[in-house]
C-alpha cells in the first residue's frame, strides 16, 4: 500500500553508467550482449541471486514468476511460507498479498464496465455513488482522474490495515465515514490515493450489483483460471491453508492475516502462477487461453493513455508517466509498465515489457532487516532488465559544468511530497519528512534522502537542462521550470504518482525544525527548574523567589511548560505506535486522539497565557536581565509550539486522517 515514507521513497538501484570529472557529460556504456531469456538461464540466475539476497536481508520467503511468449516461463518459490513449520514457498499454491498491485485488477474491472457502456471515465463519479464527493475549485472527480491518481485527495491512512475482521468497516461504510480533503485541482497533480481507488471499486460494486470481490471472481479470476486469487478478507476456508505467513519484523512471530480496509486498493491474495496468468492476459491485450476479459481496443486504451495526453502540464520532463491504472517503469530504453505494492508484511512488484511480451513478478513476505526489501525488489527488476534487456536507447547528452552548477543551485531548498495529509495530525509527518535539496562540495545536485544500494546518497549528473541521471543507476530526476526557476520535480521511480513542490514559507522545516530544536529545550529546562530548584533549596539553602505574584507566576509557568512537553510526548507515543503497526491507525486509537487534542489545546493556550503573565511581571518586578531574557524565550517557545500545533493538525479536532 506504499504507506510509510521509507516505502514511498523506495530504494533505487545501481547499474553501469559513467561520468568524468565535474563536466556533466554522460556516456552510456556499450550495451552488453543480452543473455537469452530461457527457463534454464533465468532459473540458474535466480538460484544464484535469491537465496543469498533473502538470507542477508533476513526475509523468510519470496515468489518469482517470469512469463514470455504467451506462457509462464518459470515460477519459483524461495525460502519459507511458514518459518516455524519450515513450510517452503510453492509458486503454484502459496498465496502472497501483492498489496497495491491489486489495483491492476480493480482498474481492469473498471475498464470492463467502461467497455459495456456502464461507466464513463469522464463523468462525475457522484453519478455512480450513494454519497457525495464535494467539488474542489468547482471541478468534480472523474474515474479517469482516479485511475491516474490525479483526483487531488490528501492522504488517507485510517483503517487502511487491521487484523480483526469484525472491527473493519465495510467498504461503503469506510468511504462514507470521511471524504479526505482535496488539496489539488483534479487532473493537475499526481498524488497517489488508496481512498480514490477504493471509490472506483465501490462504483464497480454498485453498478454491477455484486460485492466487489464476487464481481472480480466471476469476471476476471474465473475466465483467467486464477484459482487461488481472492479479494475476500478473511480468506475462504479452502484457501486459508495456502496463505503465506506475513512477517512484519525479522525475528518476531508472524502477523495475523492483514485486513485491508480499502479492499479494492490492496486486498488481493494470489499465488505466483495466478499473477503469471494475469500478466499473460494483460500482455495479450485482454485474452488468455481463448478467454477474453477485455477487448483488445479497451486493453490498449488502458495500457496507452498517459496522463500527459489529458493534461500536458502534469508531466515532469521526460520521466515515467501514469497510464490508466498502470504506470510506466521504463528501463534501458524499453517500454515497460507495471505497479508496486506493499502491506505491512508483503512487498511486491510487477512489470510488463510490452514490446518483448515478457512479464516479471516478485513478492516477498517480510520487509526484512532495516527495510531491505525496498532495495531488493528494485535491484531484482533492474538486474533482470540489465541481464535480458540491456540498454537500447540513445546516449545521454551533456550540460557544461558552469550551467550544471547553477541549475543545481536553483533546485536548492525544502520540498514537500504531493502525497501527504494536510487537514489532520498526520500533517506533522509532512513537516518531518520534507526533502532537502542542495549542492555537493563539487557543485553537483545533492538529495540526501535518496539513497543508493550502498546506503549512501546517490550521485546525480545533469544530462539535459534540469534533467539529471543517477551516475550509478537507471533513475532520472527532472524539474518543471517556470520563469527560469524550478517549481516542481520528481524522479522516474515516483513521477507517475507523486511529485515534489516547494514548501510554503509558513510550513518550511528549514526554519521550523531549528526553531523547535531551540524552543522545546527551553520548555523542558523551564519545567526541570522546578524539581532542581526544590532540590537546591533543600540541599544548599538557596533562596527562592519572594512569595507573591512573581513566585506564583514562575511556578505556574514551570508546570505549564512541563504539561506542554507531556502533550508532545503523548503525540510521540501515538505516532510511534501507528508507524510500528497500522492496527493503531484505526478506531482503536480514537479516544486517545481526542484526549490529546482536547488536552493539547487547553495546555498550549494556558502555557501562552501563563508565560505572558510571567514575562509581564519579570519586566516590572526588578528581576535580573537573565530571568527577563528567559521569560521572553519561554513565551516565544510557547507561541511557536501552538503555531506548529495549529498549522500541522495537532489541534484539528478530528479523528479522521
Amino acid at each position: 500500500m506504499e504507506f510509510r515514507k521509507v516505502l514511498l521513497l523506495g530504494a533505487l538501484c545501481l547499474t553501469a553508467i559513467c561520468t568524468t570529472g565535474m563536466v556533466a557529460a554522460q556516456a552510456v556504456k556499450p550495451a552488453p550482449l543480452a543473455q537469452g531469456l530461457t527457463k534454464t538461464d533465468v532459473d540458474s540466475w535466480l538460484d544464484g541471486y535469491m537465496p543469498y539476497a533473502l538470507q542477508t536481508g533476513d526475509i523468510p520467503g519470496a515468489v518469482v514468476v517470469v512469463v514470455k511468449d504467451g506462457q509462464i516461463l518459470t515460477a519459483r518459490g524461495f525460502g519459507y511460507a511458514d518459518v516455524e513449520k519450515r513450510k517452503p514457498v510453492d509458486p503454484e499454491r502459496t498465496l502472497f498479498r501483492p498489496g497495491s498491485v491489486s489495483k491492476l485488477v480493480t482498474w481492469t474491472a473498471v475498464m470492463q464496465m467502461v467497455e459495456k457502456n456502464k461507466l464513463d471515465l469522464d463523468a462525475d463519479v457522484n453519478t455512480y455513488l450513494d454519497f457525495k464527493i464535494p467539488p474542489f475549485e468547482g471541478a468534480p472527480v472523474t474515474l479517469r482522474q482516479i485511475m491516474t491518481h490525479t483526483a487531488g485527495f490528501e492522504e488517507a491512512a485510517k483503517e487502511i490495515i487491521d487484523y480483526v475482521p469484525a472491527k473493519t468497516p465495510k467498504l461503503g461504510d469506510l468511504l462514507k465515514a470521511w471524504t479526505p480533503h482535496r488539496i489539488y485541482r483534479a487532473g493537475t497533480t499526481p498524488a497517489y490515493s488508496n481512498y480514490a481507488t477504493a471509490v472506483a471499486g465501490y462504483i464497480v460494486e454498485r453498478v454491477s450489483g455484486q460485492p466487489f470481490e464476487v464481481y472480480v471472481e466471476k469476471n476476471i479470476f474465473a475466465p483467467l483460471g486464477m484459482r487461488g486469487a481472492s479479494f475476500r478478507q478473511p480468506l475462504p476456508p479452502e484457501l486459508e491453508p495456502h496463505m503465506s505467513r506475513g512477517y512484519g519484523k525479522p525475528g518476531e512471530p508472524a502477523e495475523p492475516f492483514e485486513i485491508v480496509g480499502p479492499g479494492p486498493a490492496g486486498g488481493l491474495s494470489a499465488s505466483g502462477t495466478d499473477m503469471g496468468r494475469f500478466m499473460l492476459a494483460q500482455l495479450a491485450y485482454g485474452e488468455l487461453d481463448g478467454q477474453r476479459i477485455l477487448s483488445a481496443a479497451t486493453a490498449a486504451t488502458m495500457l496507452n493513455s498517459p496522463l500527459d495526453k489529458i493534461n500536458p502540464k502534469s508531466l515532469v520532463g521526460p520521466l515515467n508517466r501514469m497510464e490508466l491504472g498502470f504506470f510506466e517503469t521504463n528501463i534501458n530504453g524499453r517500454a515497460v509498465v507495471g505497479h508496486l505494492g506493499d502491506t505491512e508484511a508483503f512487498h511486491t512488484s510487477l512489470h510488463l515489457y510490452m514490446k518483448e511480451g515478457v512479464g516479471f513478478y516478485v513478492s516477498f513476505n517480510s520487509p526484512g532487516k532495516h527495510g531491505a526489501v525496498g532495495v531488493l525488489r528494485t535491484a531484482l527488476f533492474h538486474d533482470f532488465s540489465d541481464r535480458y534487456f540491456p540498454y537500447a536507447g540513445a546516449a545521454d547528452g551533456k550540460v557544461d559544468a558552469k550551467t550544471a552548477e547553477e541549475h543545481a543551485r536553483l533546485m536548492g531548498g525544502s520540498w514537500e511530497n504531493s502525497r501527504r495529509s494536510d487537514s489532520s495530525f498526520f500533517a506533522v509527518l509532512g513537516l518531518m519528512g520534507q526533502t532537502k535539496v542542495g549542492l555537493t562540495d563539487k557543485g553537483a545536485l545533492s538529495i540526501p534522502d535518496l539513497l543508493g544500494r550502498n546506503g549512501r546518497p546517490r550521485e546525480w549528473v545533469e544530462i539535459a537542462p534540469f534533467i539529471w541521471r543517477d551516475v550509478n543507476g537507471h533513475d532520472r530526476i527532472a524539474a518543471q521550470v517556470v520563469d527560469g526557476k524550478p517549481v516542481r520535480w520528481s524522479m522516474d521511480f515516483m513521477s507517475p504518482f507523486m511529485v515534489f513542490d516547494r514548501v510554503p514559507a509558513g510550513k518550511s522545516g528549514a526554519w521550523l525544525m531549528p526553531a523547535l530544536c531551540l524552543g522545546l529545550p527551553v520548555l523542558l529546562l523551564t519545567f526541570l527548574a522546578l524539581p532542581v530548584g526544590w532540590f537546591c533549596r533543600r540541599k544548599y539553602g538557596a533562596a527562592p523567589l519572594p512569595a507573591g505574584k512573581a513566585r506564583s507566576a514562575s511556578r505556574a509557568t514551570q508546570i505549564a511548560a512541563g504539561l506542554s512537553i507531556g502533550v508532545l510526548l503523548g503525540w510521540t507515543g501515538m505516532f510511534s505506535a501507528m508507524l510500528s503497526s497500522l492496527k493503531y491507525a484505526t478506531a482503536l486509537s480514537d479516544p486517545y486522539l481526542w484526549l490529546l487534542q482536547v488536552v493539547g489545546v487547553l495546555v498550549f493556550v494556558a502555557t501562552i497565557v501563563i508565560s505572558a503573565r510571567n514575562l509581564q511581571l519579570a519586566l516590572t518586578d526588578g528581576r535580573g536581565w537573565l530571568r527577563k531574557l528567559w521569560s521572553v524565550l519561554v513565551l516565544a517557545s510557547a507561541l511557536l509550539l501552538f503555531y506548529v500545533a495549529l498549522r500541522f493538525g495537532l489541534v484539528a479536532f478530528t479523528v479522521n486522517y
